[in-house]
């Protein structure tokens, strides 16, 4: 009995360390990736407990290779934009502009059932107020409102609408596709980021353009 306890503890100890390690998201909001190797750690930690004939380090071997990995693959998602899409995949954009994309709905495999009860989870009852609705990576829908239905905080007032914001350089890595979707080129590019006092691109952590021509630009840290 008091070896049944002492592996049931280790094992726990183990299991809760490897979720530390892994990040502080919730369940929920793990990605694709990460859900397939809790889940993988959370059974091979069970045959262990399940079979006291068994020897502990069988099923710790597993559970450190599973972390290992997931490590691992995590420092190549930072540095891979393609990797990403690949392990990750990418937002849906399921309403646009107030139009429903009836496609990207059959394509996530939605019905609008279940897309009017994710915005009714948000306080949303009027499809018609809806101006963005995005299907993120963990699964859960982000809801953009048009401006004029858009709670403000006290004392401010609502500036004009922006549209949607599009990634064009992600971590030093052009975006072409979204280049392309807003009717620019790597021209156009170049030149924004070098009237910014950056040589190119590589130098840029993030730069967003929204349908108005509003640029967020933010450069890269420079290394101490």
């Amino acid at each position: 009995m008091l070896v049944a306890i002492t592996r049931t503890a280790i094992l726990y100890i183990v299991v809760i360390t490897a979720m530390r390690i892994m990040g502080k998201r919730q369940i929920g909001e793990l990605e694709p990736s990460e859900l397939v190797v809790a889940i993988m750690i959370s059974e091979l930690a069970a045959v262990p407990m399940q079979e006291p004939g068994m020897p502990l380090v069988s099923g710790l071997v597993p559970i450190v290779t599973l972390i290992s990995l997931e490590i691992l693959i995590s420092l190549l998602l930072l540095k891979s934009v393609r990797l990403r899409k690949l392990f990750c995949g990418t937002p849906s954009v399921l309403i646009e502009n107030g139009r429903i994309l009836q496609k990207e709905l059959k394509k996530n495999r939605m019905t609008m059932d279940e897309l009017i009860e994710d915005l009714r989870l948000q306080d949303i009852l009027d499809l018609s107020t809806v101006q963005y609705a995005i299907l993120e990576t963990n699964g859960k829908l982000s809801a953009i409102l048009y401006s004029e239905h858009r709670p403000m905080p006290a004392g401010k007032r609502g500036g004009a609408d922006r549209g949607l914001p599009v990634v064009l350089i992600n971590d030093g890595r052009t975006l072409s596709a979204n280049l392309e979707k807003l009717g620019l080129d790597e021209k156009w590019l170049y030149s924004e980021v070098k009237g910014r006092g950056v040589s190119g691109p590589s130098e840029v952590f993030l730069l967003m353009r929204d349908e108005q021509g509003g640029v967020y630009y933010l450069p890269k840290e420079k290394a101490r």
